[in-house]
């Protein structure tokens, strides 16, 4: 995950993830327009930077049902992310 489309997907995970960490992988899919093979490709890689924990539910009725949150490395990576992006767009 290292090209530009990449960098902008990850920073969009990490800023949907942050607002939202109860949404499955499927509505993560749906909001950011990315197959959803790819948005489990990256939440796996992410939680294996230590850039988000996964969590289950343990009270739902959907036992399957799980929460991402960000990491102090996520937060980090998240904000130099937006860092990198907001310089691009200002050239």
């Amino acid at each position: 995950m290292n090209t530009a489309l990449d960098n902008e997907i990850r920073l969009k995970l990490l800023r949907l993830l942050q607002d939202e960490p109860e949404l499955t992988q499927r509505q993560m899919n749906q909001k950011m327009g990315v197959s959803l093979g790819k948005i489990n490709f990256c939440i796996s890689a992410l939680a294996q930077k230590g850039m988000i924990k996964i969590e289950r539910f343990k009270k739902a009725e959907n036992k399957s049902a799980y929460m991402y949150r960000l990491t102090p490395a996520g937060l980090e990576e998240l904000a130099k992310l937006t860092i990198s992006y907001l310089k691009i767009r200002i050239q």
